[in-house]
């Protein structure tokens, strides 16, 4: 499986996943994008990761997170400082995946988000998740959504 295999969906998937850890770590302990990069990769296989992507979600995520926060805090039915680190996270990732990726279609954005909470978020954490990010979806994707 050559170089191809880490930017395929699986690499994106394993990519977000990592990003989601980063995230969540960056809340807790305020540390740096980097300082969070070099720690990930010195205790996790990147083998079938791709860290380009990996690094991109973190950083711009970190980078621009009141923005992101701005974007689908309207969508929340409570005030983000009531929200799981969990969810903050899956939120900031796949808003800034909306928001920057339009190569990614809204649709795998929404079920990698679904997925993440599935796995890390509390127990109906994944339907609060798809609810936020479908009405965050309706407006940073307006002209992929009506086409849809």
């Amino acid at each position: 499986m050559g170089k191809s295999s880490k930017h395929g969906a699986r690499a994106r998937a394993h990519a977000r996943r990592l990003a989601l850890q980063g995230l969540y770590q960056w809340q807790l302990s305020g540390a740096s994008a980097g300082d969070i990069i070099t720690q990930l990769y010195a205790s996790q296989s990147l083998k079938t990761t791709d860290t380009d992507y990996f690094e991109e979600l973190l950083y711009q995520a970190i980078a621009d997170s009141n923005e992101l926060d701005t974007a689908f805090s309207p969508y929340l039915d409570r005030p983000l400082t009531q929200l799981d680190p969990i969810e903050r996270a899956i939120l900031l990732l796949s808003t800034y995946e909306l928001k920057a990726r339009p190569d990614v279609s809204y649709r795998v954005v929404l079920n990698e988000a679904v997925e993440l909470a599935k796995s890390f978020g509390a127990e109906q954490s994944h339907k609060y998740i798809n609810a936020v990010l479908d009405k965050t979806a309706a407006e940073l994707r307006k002209a992929e959504r009506g086409a849809g």
